[in-house]
């Protein structure tokens, strides 16, 4: 099935664009998704905290995925 990864701030640096389209297998959960990006943008794991959601929602890592879901990278923000 394909998911959407759309990311923000740093993480789009690191994935080299603002999105990418991903295939996975049915019923993948957030977690194991969160272990390909890791895998394939070894970058990823320098930021101190990343944060997923799904369909503009916070989701935990057991979270299963369906067709077409959008899966947002949310790395740390600062603010002044």
């Amino acid at each position: 099935m394909k998911i959407e990864i759309i990311a923000y701030g740093i993480a789009k640096d690191i994935i080299d664009g603002p999105s990418l389209s991903m295939d996975v297998v049915e019923a993948v959960d957030v977690g194991t998704v969160r272990k390909i990006l890791l895998s394939a943008y070894p970058a990823l794991k320098g930021l101190a905290s990343l944060q997923l959601a799904v369909n503009a929602e916070y989701v935990k890592d057991d979270f299963v995925l369906k067709e077409n879901d959008e899966v947002v990278i949310i790395p740390p923000v600062s603010g002044g």
